[in-house]
């Protein structure tokens, strides 16, 4: 009895022991990650409590990436011990381990898959790069090792943000278009606040909040700018303590417990395996064939088309837990939820939901420049700051970049190079200014009176010229015009006014002289002219003669042949003398107008009068030292051919040099006067010689603002040595195409021409004082003849009051002497008229006749008398 009770007891045994499931994992872990293999066996005492029937056992290799020869023996002397299946969840597949033909299944037990679904929202964006900050060095590598090979966004990763950290952001070429803080409700909480104080946080939509905990929680009143909140739902922890509904506790050991199910889940998929059991694997001896196809075919006809925790990633053979993104889009104090997808989806948005567009932000380079790039002033004349204390600016150039923004919309941030302008090539072969801000990628694009050399181009992209009028030219003071109220008497020298008067009292002589004493005259022939006659006096002649220069005439003229001949021959003197003077004071004036001392760079090249100098180091000093080089060059090359015996001497046989030395010259003259340092000392020069004996090349465009400006100063010649001004962005950028399309669509708007007339503005001029020269003669120059004519009208007035003192004066005298007569004679009675009467002048009585028939009439015609009625004699 007692050996039959023995019997059933070993064979009860015998049964349990072969109805248990013997499993042996071989786990790969990153060496840095200490706490995972603790981890681990509370994960295999979890399950083996949850799962009775189930004998597990496991072998941890520590992969230490820097000496993964010693970690691949460890692995080999793990598996002669036998292995199942080998869990991999370090942070990036071991290429040795898919070498050795055996079942190797990968998971994600950080926050791997919340990076890949921030990943891929920042893709739908159209990132090129972004900022990562996360809680802690694992984690960086961690997040490193899972974008590499599979995202196309540039990232930097860093640990934390500190002050070194911020300023490293801040100093970043190219700056990141996103940022994202990875970590749990805490760690985001405060690195925000962190990256507010740095002033890191300054566009919309730029910040990316990812919390990595089931809170999910985020004050958004603690938001300055709009931004982006991705986490994981909620419901993920239920799910992971097994429950339906629950509050997931603060502090969940989310890692653990996803150990916890993946075991578990991993034992109920070995129950369905025929033989689950350890197999001894020599790494020598290994087919490396595969051997895993049914195993991963299974996890993913488990895994498919159901809510299961988990889900098969073929691609990566990785099985990962089925998390839930939930992506909000929030403003200070509001949060709207706008996508929610599973770890096994694509990244998409809530049916009804709009992301609002992200304006694309550019670092622009300038370059200050008049009137391209300028200083903004207040009405103090102090450089205008903004809120962080930059200098604003103005200009041809800031307009034309508001303008690309709007149409191209971008946000921007105008930065000027720290050393050096446009840009030249260095000893070392590097550039400084703009060019070198474009290679170093400190800026996008360079918007500035930049011109397109070759020399640029090997470094740098044009776009399409924006201005297509810019050269050399030349400026100088207008000369300062002696101006005189009797100009118009300088038409003529003096020696010639002198001859006018001498000729004008001359003949008024001769007028008196020839009719006095001509028997012809008026005076002396009185029968031939009964009708009353001018008497030319001598006071009368002159006045004849000044009046014969008006257009009125002197008036009646002389009777006799002699006097008129002598007037007709005036009067041809007369007509000749005032149009000999009115063309040569038209001439006069036009050409005081149009005086300039030189007229083109080879007449400033010819004379020595006017010195000239340009701006040290410019452009403009560079193209006169490079012409001079050409013309030395030409020199040598034109004497070597002459000077070849064996050249045919007599087509080189000239009388002179065929080349001009001019720029030679010119260069010598600018090295004389000294080139000054910058353009706002060239023109001040200009403006302080009022001579006009000095003049200031520079360029065209700078010239013709600054004489827009001020009244003083006149642009000399023609532009010469013409060159587009253009944009230009680093080489290879895919913004040359979109920016030479946005110029194009400027040009057709006309943007550019009204840009143009804003800033050269030639009706600016018509406040000068002389600015309308060339509309008339100023009062300036004919005051004179208004003077003259007021000096009449005085003298005349004086002449009156002498006139009406001397008559009242006689008038007087007469009256005091008849009454000094009467008191001596007492008066009579008049008997006959006074014999002291002018009587009418005498003339022959000739024959009337009266009435129809001509018959002589006798007796005489009486006079009439004329004389005062009541005049008495005494």
């Amino acid at each position: 009895m007692a050996l039959n009770c023995l019997l059933v007891i070993i064979f009860f045994n015998l049964d349990c022991v072969i109805s248990e499931i013997s499993l042996r994992f071989i786990f790969i872990v990153e060496n840095h990650e200490f706490d995972l293999p603790a981890q681990i066996g509370v994960a295999i005492k979890a399950t083996e409590q949850a799962k009775p029937d189930v004998q597990l056992s496991d072998a941890i290799i520590q992969l230490d990436r820097e000496n993964e020869e010693e970690s691949y023996r460890k692995l080999c002397s793990a598996l002669a011990k036998g292995v199942t299946i080998i869990i991999d969840v370090s942070w990036s597949p071991w290429e040795m381990v898919d070498q050795l033909g055996i079942p190797v299944l990968r998971t994600s037990l950080s926050s791997q898959q919340l990076v890949t679904a921030l990943d891929g929202y920042l893709e739908s964006r159209n990132a090129t790069d972004a900022a990562l900050l996360l809680e802690n060095e694992n984690d960086v590598d961690r997040t490193l090792y899972e974008l590499l090979g599979r995202s196309h966004i540039r990232v930097w990763v860093h640990a934390g943000l500190t002050t070194e950290s911020a300023e490293m952001l801040r100093s970043m070429r190219p700056e990141p278009s996103f940022f994202a803080i990875i970590g749990d409700s805490g760690f985001v909480r405060n690195t925000y606040r962190r990256a507010v104080k740095e002033k890191l946080v300054l566009r919309e939509y730029r910040w990316n909040l990812v919390i990595t905990d089931y809170t999910g929680h985020f004050d958004v009143t603690q938001l300055v700018l709009p931004a982006v909140i991705l986490h994981l739902d909620a419901t993920e922890c239920c799910k992971l303590l097994a429950l339906d509904t629950c509050v997931c506790p603060e502090g969940f050991p989310r890692k653990q417990y996803i150990l916890n199910n993946l075991l578990q889940f991993l034992v109920d998929i070995f129950r369905k395996v025929p033989d689950s059991s350890p197999s001894v694997i020599r790494c020598d001896e290994s087919s490396k064939e595969k051997t895993d196809d049914g195993f991963y075919e299974l996890l993913s006809a488990e895994t498919y088309g159901n809510d299961s925790l988990f889900f098969w990633n073929g691609e990566r053979s990785s099985l990962l837990i089925r998390s839930r993104f939930i992506l909000s889009s929030a403003k200070p104090g509001v949060s709207e939820t706008v996508a929610s997808w599973s770890a096994d989806e694509e990244y998409k948005l809530l049916p009804d939901a709009v992301l609002e567009p992200i304006r694309t932000f550019y670092r622009i380079g300038t370059a200050p420049a008049i009137p391209w790039t300028m200083k903004k002033l207040d009405s103090t004349g102090k450089v205008m700051l903004d809120e962080e204390g930059n200098i604003l600016y103005e200009g041809y150039c800031i307009d034309l970049i508001e303008k690309l923004a709007q149409t191209m919309d971008f946000d921007y941030e105008i930065v000027t190079p720290k050393s050096g302008g446009f840009g030249q090539r260095l000893r070392n072969g590097s550039w400084d200014g703009l060019i070198g801000d474009l290679m170093t990628g400190e800026t996008d694009i360079a918007v500035a009176a930049f011109t397109m050399t070759a020399e640029r181009e090997e470094v740098i992209d044009f776009v399409a010229p924006y201005f297509e009028q810019t050269g050399i030219l030349i400026t100088i003071r207008k000369p300062i015009r002696k101006t005189s109220l009797f100009k118009f008497m300088t038409v003529l020298r003096t020696e010639v006014w002198l001859s006018i008067v001498a000729a004008l009292i001359l003949t008024g002589v001769m007028i008196w002289l020839l009719e006095k004493y001509s028997p012809y005259s008026a005076r002396n022939n009185p029968e031939a002219y009964p009708y009353p006659c001018r008497e030319f006096t001598l006071k009368e002649s002159f006045w004849f003669a000044l009046t014969s220069f008006t257009p009125q005439g002197g008036g009646e003229a002389p009777k006799a042949l002699s006097g008129r001949t002598l007037v007709a021959a005036y009067w041809l003197f007369v007509v000749l003398m005032l149009a000999t003077f009115t063309a040569n004071l038209a001439a006069f004036l036009t050409v005081e107008r149009m005086q300039t001392p030189v007229s083109s760079l080879e007449q400033l090249a010819r004379q020595s009068r006017i010195n000239y100098t340009v701006v040290e180091s410019s452009n403009v000093h560079q193209y006169f030292i490079n012409m001079k080089f050409a013309e030395d060059t030409l020199y040598r090359v034109w004497k070597e051919i002459t000077l070849n015996a064996s050249s045919d001497q007599a087509q080189y046989r000239v009388w002179d040099y065929p080349i001009r030395e001019q720029y030679g010259h010119i260069l010598l003259a600018i090295n004389a006067s000294g080139p000054v340092v910058d353009a706002k000392t060239g023109f001040q020069q200009v403006n302080e010689h009022t001579e006009a004996d000095f003049a200031f090349i520079h360029d065209s465009a700078e010239i013709k603002y600054e004489v827009t400006r001020n009244c003083n100063l006149t642009a000399v010649g023609e532009v010469f040595a013409e060159q587009p001004y253009a944009l230009a962005v680093q080489q290879g950028s895919r913004l040359q195409e979109d920016l030479s399309r946005a110029l194009l669509q400027l040009q057709k708007e006309r943007f550019l021409e009204q840009l143009a007339a804003k800033y050269w503005n030639e009706t600016a001029r018509q406040m000068c004082p002389d600015a309308d020269e060339s509309e008339g003669i100023t009062l300036e120059s004919l005051g004179g003849v208004f003077i003259a004519t007021l000096f009449g009208l005085g003298l005349a007035m004086i002449t009156l009051a002498w006139e009406v003192f001397y008559y009242k004066r006689k008038e007087k005298n007469k009256k005091h002497q008849i009454e000094a007569i009467d008191k001596t004679f007492p008066p009579k009675k008049i008997k006959k008229k006074s014999n002291s009467v002018a009587r009418l002048r005498k003339v022959n009585i000739k024959n009337v006749t009266i009435g129809d028939k001509f018959k002589p009439v006798t007796g005489k015609v009486s006079f009439i008398n004329v004389l005062p009625k009541n005049e008495f004699v005494s």
